[in-house]
């Protein structure tokens, strides 16, 4: 079986973050997004997989991924081009996939417990197909599956008005290659995609069998700003910590924290986990580092409260108060405006940012 890894979406919504980087490396407890999925990949023992680009952040996704050897799988690379939808990106991996059945996985998905049950749920039927899917509160946001008394799917339906079922698609999915053909007949919907879930559809419809998984650990989608930070907190929730890092005589540092051990906490800092700190990074004075916080490589924090956020990397936090459930992308500065006149707050702000002050 081989692995088809969608990397190709523009990330609209997380911006300004996508704005100089692709949605896929965006990190959770100091991991790309895109790097959980290769993992849940190979612990399916699957290790060929492709990753099909978009037009965006092609090359910073091959930076970090390389010929994926340093993860212990095979890499190929598909360029999607302009994102025509889920079907077409299905599509262009046809050469790639030959005659094996595949994984499709969504390169923006976090599972806590994987593909393993999908993928030998597929193998030990006659299926064709077979989705993963969770038990959700709004089934009218979502694509949502009904299931016949066996657990097979009996149709699709898109963002329902009424209520057909609270199990929505993940989207993640095991196909065989005769889908390609169902791709191939496909037209564009009313967004102008070739939608996944029509392809399934016309299987279904030709008494095809198509197997349903439901996922039972927690499900992100981390296409939001919000969803990063929750997704950063469930992840932090599972780890044990290492403070394999720098922690002065006169600093604090409690409960589950993973320090790298270029990373330092200094200066009567204080530290309560779960955090993870990365390679580099200075914890002094006057910083307060709460539970449920990731910050990234070679960043300083000082006389500042963090809580329940990320903090991609390359950063300065110097400023006084608290920050709390932000997500603070790479480079960036925060200080103090205290002794500026005139008084009030400075700032710079990207298109489509959404702030609580």
């Amino acid at each position: 079986m081989k692995g088809v890894l969608l990397a190709g979406g523009t990330g609209t919504r997380l911006r300004p973050i996508t704005h100089t980087g692709p949605k896929q490396l965006v990190p959770v407890a100091n991991k790309p997004v895109i790097q959980y999925a290769i993992e849940d990949l190979k612990q399916a023992e699957i290790q060929e997989i492709a990753v099909v680009l978009g037009n965006k952040g092609q090359e910073d996704v091959q930076q970090f991924l390389g010929d994926g050897s340093w993860l212990g799988v095979d890499i190929t690379y598909i360029v999607q081009g302009e994102p025509l939808g889920i079907a077409h990106a299905v599509g262009c991996a046809k050469e790639f996939v030959e005659d094996d059945p595949f994984v499709v996985y969504l390169g923006d998905n976090l599972l806590r417990d994987g593909v393993v049950d999908l993928v030998e749920s597929f193998q030990a039927g006659d299926f064709t197909a077979g989705i993963a899917l969770q038990s959700v509160d709004d089934p009218s946001r979502f694509g949502v599956a009904e299931l016949d008394e066996d657990g097979q799917v009996r149709r699709l339906v898109e963002k329902p008005d009424e209520f057909v079922s609270d199990l929505a698609l993940v989207g993640i999915y095991v196909f065989s290659p005769s889908i390609f053909e169902i791709i191939e007949g496909l037209t564009p919907s009313d967004r102008g995609e070739l939608e996944i879930t029509e392809a399934i559809d016309v299987l279904v419809d030709s008494g095809e069998k198509v197997d349903s998984h439901v996922v039972k650990g927690w499900w992100k989608d981390t296409g939001k700003p919000e969803d990063i930070l929750e997704a950063n907190r469930l992840v932090l929730e599972s780890h044990t910590g290492s403070q394999n890092g720098v922690i002065e005589e006169d600093a604090e540092v409690t409960g589950s924290v993973e320090l790298h051990k270029t990373a330092e906490v200094r200066d009567g800092a204080v530290v309560r986990g779960p955090v993870s700190i990365n390679r580099g990074t200075v914890i002094r004075a006057g910083a307060y580092v709460g539970p449920y916080t990731s910050i990234g490589p070679n960043t300083v924090v000082e006389g500042v409260h963090v809580e329940n956020s990320v903090i991609v990397g390359d950063s300065t936090i110097t400023t006084d108060g608290r920050i709390v459930d932000s997500l603070i992308g790479r480079g960036a500065a925060v200080t103090s405006a205290r002794d500026l006149l005139p008084e009030g707050r400075r700032l710079v702000v990207g298109e489509n940012s959404k702030l609580k002050l």
